[in-house]
């Protein structure tokens, strides 16, 4: 009876044991519903240039399976800050000038949270103005950034360009025939998503491609061309955001003409040759002014010149500078061509320590460095300096000139 009673008991206890250990299992996942839906990469699409210059881009990453990050913004046709860093810094202003409820890069951080949250921008639904109820704090259209982020998951992942994003700007060397070729571009995602290739003037004024774009530049009416002269840039600038690379292209002569680009008859090698020089200076950092280009002149010719200051600011910062000087008789070569011809003859003919352009181009790399042309002394009224090694002219004009046209900048 004893050993009846045990071994029932012993039996209870194992049922008991088997069942408790059974209890403290862990539970196997399955794996098809912890898996998400997408494939993991990194996701990008783009829409076109609206009206305004601008064009809407959304970065949309997946790790197993799953949206982990969206990262919408706007690239401006002019190149340059895109707006999201623009709205960072306090210069797009939404709330200042437009009276927004938060600015432009806090309303797109929270539509980015709830495509992360819902994992599917179908589950954005927005009125005929683009506008939604089913984010909190957003008052922005949002139809671009739900239509972008479709796209970008429908074609699935492409990965990151190969260069670094932000603001890149060049320009050349020297004026020619009264212009200046510049070529400012935004990277995002590590694409060139903007180009623009402009030019500006030795004497100041409207820059290139607004001239052309006013109908005052005349490569039509005055020099029998196809298209003028921004249409055609505007060509080039497609080009090189369809190639991503300024090297792919070729040249049926020397002076820079091609036949890669349909419509195109100007010469476009400064344009994909300055592209290069800006990817492969670096993203910009960013500064305090506003962008743009600057200009001032002295207000008469003393000594047969007159001189003049032209200031590129990218993303704020001020990334190119030329002190120059132009020539009284009509049609003569500015002071930095004559000087570099060796015509001019600073240390031949005056004894100087280097010749004229040769100080000046460290004029203006003191100010490129400083950023500020109130930052600098000199040892008398003329303008002399102690202030840059190498420099026995007199600069205090130029420094002038450059905070004259600086002023707008502010």
């Amino acid at each position: 009876m004893l050993r009846k009673f045990l071994t029932v008991a012993l039996g209870l206890m194992l049922i008991l044991s088997l069942a408790g250990c059974g209890g403290n299992q862990p539970v196997t996942a399955d794996p098809e519903k912890s898996k998400g839906k997408y494939e993991d990469g990194i996701y990008f699409a783009q829409a076109d240039f609206d009206e305004k210059g601008w064009k809407y881009l959304i970065t949309v990453e997946v790790k197993d399976g799953k949206i982990v990050s969206a990262d919408w913004n706007s690239a401006n046709k002019a190149g340059g800050p895109t707006k999201k860093e623009l709205s960072k810094s306090g210069k797009y202003g939404l709330v200042a000038k437009g009276g927004a409820q938060a600015e432009w890069h806090e309303q797109a951080a929270k539509a980015e949270a709830f495509l992360v949250e819902t994992q599917d921008p179908t589950a954005i639904s927005y009125d005929a103005e683009g506008k939604t109820d089913d984010i909190a704090g957003v008052s922005i259209g949002v139809e671009e950034f739900v239509v972008l982020a479709e796209e970008a998951l429908a074609n699935g992942p492409v990965g990151k360009g190969q260069y670094a994003d932000g603001a890149y700007y060049a320009e050349e060397e020297a004026f020619a025939k009264g212009w200046k070729y510049t070529a400012s571009l935004t990277v995002v995602n590590g694409n060139i998503v903007a180009a623009d290739w402009n030019g500006v003037n030795i004497n100041g004024g409207k820059d290139k491609d607004t001239l052309s774009a006013d109908g005052e530049y005349g490569l039509v009416a005055k020099g029998g061309a196809q298209a003028e002269w921004h249409e055609q840039a505007a060509k080039a600038e497609a080009y090189l955001l369809e190639k991503q690379d300024p090297t792919a292209i070729s040249y049926k002569d020397d002076a820079g003409a091609t036949d890669e680009i349909a419509g195109v008859s100007i010469k476009v090698k400064g344009f994909f040759e300055i592209a290069k020089k800006a990817l492969d200076k670096g993203p910009i950092a960013e500064g305090s002014y506003k962008d743009g280009f600057y200009y001032a002149q002295a207000a008469e010719f003393a000594k047969g010149f007159k001189y003049m200051a032209h200031i590129a600011v990218k993303n704020g910062t001020i990334v190119a500078v030329d002190f120059n000087a132009i020539g009284e008789e009509a049609g003569s070569p500015d002071k930095d061509t004559l000087s570099k011809s060796g015509e001019y003859g600073l240390v031949a003919k005056g004894g100087a320590q280097a010749e004229w352009h040769e100080q000046a181009t460290k004029a203006e790399a003191y100010l490129l460095e400083t950023q500020d042309p109130t930052k600098i002394t000199y040892t008398d009224e003329s303008g002399t300096t102690d202030d840059i090694a190498g420099v026995s002219i007199k600069v205090g004009e130029f420094f002038n000139l450059a905070e004259e046209a600086l002023a707008e900048a502010k």
